[in-house]
């Protein structure tokens, strides 16, 4: 890559990061719900008048918008509503790489390698570490949650499969129309007319600037960068950024927020962060050991001939 947009690589990684903090200092003052719903609102207007629509099926958009922008951020909104440390959030989150295999191989009869499920078996072992942590920080409900956000991501990606190449900014920006009266249904039966009220008029600077941040960084501005880089590089280059996240998470929200990690939660995110990457390298390793072992024996016999 070039400097420059190593440079754009690692503001997403900034923003996206960040994200889980800021999540969690919305929802001091704003339900989840009704909080998704604003986020939604901003990031699709005035985008879409500027944007073109993706050339692509509409159920496919209303499929696109229903899991990963309402699924994953009312599971994920609510996750943290309800206990889930942002740090923690940022990295149990990241178990979507595993579960968009699991829907690649049921819904699209797509094949697992063993790095597949090596790596799975690793980040299992390490998110069952944080589940049994004995924390009060976390609540069981907010780790069931996040993981209820991870799947709903990963039905998006098997969707954007689906549909093939398309401009992943129109895509984010268009399937933002998706989610706000969803959101909306769901604030007004879950959280009631009356909290939707108080929240609003008691919207001050603070909730402002998480919804501007959530909108326009986290969402356009970060999906912006990131389909500019998948547009120039490979996806084996671009893809492998995204497991900083975690670390911008975790390092910020014990910045900011005075999050605190247990030993056992550490060395269940360490072993997270290890399975993702046995995931995404490990296919590449085990072919280039075979390629080794196939010329080794080359090697060897070419040795044996010299004088």
């Amino acid at each position: 890559m070039s400097p420059k947009d190593l440079l754009l690589a690692l503001v997403v990684i900034i923003v996206w990061g960040l994200n889980f903090v800021v999540i969690k200092v919305g929802l001091h003052d704003m339900p989840p719900m009704l909080l998704g719903a604003l986020r939604f609102m901003l990031a699709a207007f005035p985008a879409v008048l500027l944007v073109r629509r993706p050339q692509m099926p509409l159920r496919w958009l209303l499929a696109y918008g229903l899991t990963i922008s309402l699924g994953q951020f009312a599971f994920l909104f609510s996750a943290m509503a309800v206990g889930m440390p942002a740090g923690l959030a940022s990295v149990v989150l990241q178990s979507q790489a595993f579960f968009t295999l699991f829907f690649a191989v049921l819904l699209l009869g797509e094949r697992l390698r063993v790095s597949n499920l090596l790596g799975l078996l690793v980040a299992a072992g390490g998110l069952l570490l944080i589940a049994t942590q004995d924390d009060l920080s976390m609540t069981l409900a907010g780790f069931v949650l996040t993981l209820c956000a991870a799947s709903m991501w990963a039905l998006g990606n098997i969707v954007t499969r689906k549909v093939g190449k398309v401009n992943l900014m129109g895509l984010v920006v268009w399937g933002s129309l998706v989610p706000p009266l969803p959101f909306l249904a769901l604030s007004w039966w879950l959280e009631g007319p009356q909290v939707m009220a108080t929240a609003l008029r008691g919207m001050g600077l603070d909730s402002i600037l998480v919804l501007v941040y959530l909108a326009f960084g986290a969402t356009l501005l970060g999906y912006g960068l990131w389909s500019r880089l998948l547009s120039r590089y490979l996806a084996s280059q671009v893809a492998p950024f995204s497991l900083l996240v975690p670390v911008v998470g975790l390092s910020s929200s014990a910045m900011l927020l005075g999050e605190r990690l247990g030993s056992q939660q550490m060395l269940g995110a360490l072993l997270v962060m290890f399975g993702l990457l046995i995931n995404v390298w490990g296919g590449w390793l085990v072919s280039k050991l075979r390629l080794l072992g196939a010329g080794l024996p080359r090697l060897i016999d070419e040795g044996s001939r010299k004088p």
